[in-house]
């Protein structure tokens, strides 16, 4: 593979993996807090944060490249981002884990629902505070679940291509990912690096859907009675 391809893989790799940490930390208290209520209010919530999965990925990144523009609301920073980030991995990082917070939180909150209440129920009657039962009773019950959620949100992230290419760009050795990569050969007729490229996508891809779905047969499994 030529120096411009193992790039693109180390920073897809790279990028997909701090995104998910990211989607991760903010999707689970979230997922949690929707598994636990019921009614329109927590079902409006569920739907606007689904909301990246369904619009356009360009749509998102223009909205992320306004939120993170010099003059946006914020002046020179939104929640701490410089707006130098743009155009960097970085930015990467932050569109890819928006767009994969989703599904992360989709797969998370049904990981959680299937957690029987009465388990944690007993924990709290033998004395555990509320957070004692979470990381000792509900996250281990919803392990696997969780897992899927992260190998999801990975395989997304990974795969992501318009928002990042709106806040991020297509910059060789910088910011071109596996998807950016593809187009970029592609437009320039390297069918041969294109068809490696592919090759690695689909590699990445089938590992990890294989193993998402391997984690949730089991985690259904265990749940029948």
């Amino acid at each position: 593979m030529s120096p411009a391809v193992l790039s693109a893989l180390w920073l897809t790799l790279k990028i997909a993996t701090l995104a998910t940490l990211l989607a991760l930390a903010l999707a689970l208290p979230v997922a949690r807090w929707l598994a636990r209520r019921e009614g329109v209010g927590a079902r409006l919530v569920y739907i606007l944060l689904s909301l990246p999965m369904v619009l356009p990925p360009t749509a998102v990144g223009f909205v992320l490249l306004q939120l993170l523009a010099r003059d946006g609301p914020d002046g020179t920073t939104v929640l701490g981002l410089q707006a130098s980030w743009l155009l960097t991995w970085q930015a990467a990082v932050v569109a890819a884990a928006v767009m994969a917070f989703p599904i992360v939180l989709r797969t998370a909150k049904a990981a959680f629902e299937e957690v029987d209440p009465r388990l944690q129920e007993v924990s709290r009657t033998l004395g555990h505070s509320p957070l004692q039962t979470f990381f000792g009773t509900v996250l281990p019950l919803a392990g696997r679940g969780l897992s899927a959620a992260a190998i999801l949100g990975f395989t997304r992230a990974a795969s992501e291509f318009g928002a990042t290419v709106t806040v991020a760009g297509n910059i060789p050795f910088q910011t071109q990912t596996l998807a950016s990569a593809i187009y970029a050969a592609q437009q320039v007729g390297k069918d041969g690096d294109a068809a490696i490229l592919i090759g690695v996508a689909l590699a990445l891809g089938f590992a990890a859907l294989a193993t998402s779905e391997w984690l949730i047969a089991r985690s259904q499994k265990r749940g029948r009675p």
